[in-house]
């Protein structure tokens, strides 16, 4: 294992998690609440504070995406958040219904770390970003945004990715400032 990426999950673990989401997604269906998870009846590794993000995909088309980029919770509890919130409170979609649920997908992207990038000009910076390994967080003051590297499946070219960034974070795609500051992390991803 490489030092962005130090454990990964077993297919047990990954399995566990998805289970997780599931249920706190029916449970947020039934309850109006997230799973309530404890993390003491788990393996060490999913009781590890890490980051993660849950997707939810319907019809191949984006249903909810919401996660953390810093580890602020046990991981299953985690994963058992966001996939409710991914479900129920993403602004930029309606409450997850029961009839949706035939045919949701989910995603889970567990995250390394953010380490940041030094770079003295924008050039150098798309030098050091890695395609499809990269997930990047940008800050500028108080614009703010990430891509997850699954982005790169839709964005393949570096300055593409890089543009539609700065948009997503509030910014113009042209705009550079010797204050931007640029983070990357790596994820394991399973569905």
């Amino acid at each position: 294992m490489d030092k962005h990426n130090p454990s990964q999950l077993s297919e047990i673990h990954r399995n566990a998690l998805l289970e997780i989401a599931r249920r706190s997604i029916e449970h947020g269906l039934e309850q109006g609440a997230p799973l309530p998870v404890a993390a003491g009846d788990y393996p060490a590794e999913l009781q590890a504070l890490r980051a993660s993000f849950v997707t939810l995909m319907r019809e191949d088309s984006l249903r909810g995406c919401i996660g953390h980029l810093e580890a602020q919770m046990p991981l299953l509890e985690d994963v058992a958040e966001n996939a409710y919130s991914a479900a129920f409170r993403d602004p930029r979609f309606p409450p997850l219904s029961s009839a949706e649920r035939k045919g949701l997908e989910i995603h889970i992207s567990v995250l390394t770390p953010a380490e940041p990038l030094t770079f003295g000009s924008e050039e150098e910076l798309i030098r050091k970003i890695r395609p499809s390994v990269d997930g990047l967080i940008l800050v500028e003051g108080a614009h703010r945004g990430t891509f997850l590297p699954s982005v790169w499946e839709s964005l393949p070219d570096t300055r593409s990715f890089l543009r539609h960034l700065k948009q997503k974070a509030g910014l113009p795609s042209d705009y550079w400032s010797e204050s931007l500051e640029v983070h990357r992390y790596e994820t394991e991803s399973f569905s």
